[in-house]
């Protein structure tokens, strides 16, 4: 492996790691779920 593709793999998994923080930190606020709830079912 050389170095930019071990590069594009970090910086892969770092977004991964990110992205599934932001969704752990959004299930702790419950009146964004509430909200996002609401939203979704406002489309049906």
């Amino acid at each position: 492996m050389n170095i930019p593709s071990l590069a594009k793999h970090v910086a892969a998994w770092a977004a991964v790691g990110l992205a599934l923080g932001a969704v752990f930190f959004a299930y702790l606020q419950p009146a964004l779920l509430v909200d996002l709830a609401n939203r979704v079912w406002s489309c049906f």
